[in-house]
């Protein structure tokens, strides 16, 4: 990777499908993440087609004049095909055994997988940093790749939006806080 990345886990949005909106606070949240990161010499955007990181990424790209590129890679997981009450369990155990995939879900091995493709692809060529929107799941999975961090505990950490950069050595520091 020659070129650092921003990984940004969408905003606060109203529901989990992927054309679940931002909810108004998302909105918000779009505008302060655009404000946090319009100073940096980002030179392309990347983003899920989920409509939630769509639209947490849409100010930045509108403030930067770039055009947000859509890499369906960088989609959420899928843990299950069926929602179960048990899903927080299902996902620490995911985390646990990177191979686990439960009935009609995607491995957490896979996920990396795909996700380093992704990032790999969404670097290649650029100029400068490239500015990553993703999803929490997705996101613990690539910064556990990099860091060996606790991937279930890294997923609940996490905040929306959150952003995280990785530099061309693959040092990550987490760069925001919900309350500033």
């Amino acid at each position: 990777m020659t070129a650092g990345l921003y990984l940004i886990r969408h905003c606060r949005a109203a529901g989990q499908e992927p054309e679940a909106p931002l909810t108004a606070a998302g909105h918000d949240q779009a505008l302060r993440l655009r404000d946090r990161l319009s100073d940096l010499p980002i030179a392309r955007i990347v983003s899920s087609p989920f409509l939630r990181a769509r639209d947490s990424a849409a100010p930045l790209a509108e403030w930067l004049s770039l055009t947000v590129r859509i890499d369906d890679r960088l989609a959420e997981r899928v843990l299950a095909a069926e929602p179960a009450e048990d899903w927080q369990d299902r996902l620490r155990r995911s985390f646990a055994d990177p191979a686990l995939a439960w009935p009609g879900g995607e491995s957490g091995a896979a996920a990396t997988r795909r996700g380093l493709v992704a990032l790999a692809d969404a670097a290649a060529g650029a100029e400068g940093p490239v500015a990553v929107v993703s999803h929490g799941n997705l996101l613990a999975l690539l910064l556990h790749s990099f860091d060996n961090r606790d991937g279930f505990a890294a997923w609940a950490a996490l905040s929306n939006p959150d952003v995280f950069h990785i530099d061309p050595a693959g040092t990550v520091r987490r760069c925001w806080k919900d309350d500033e």
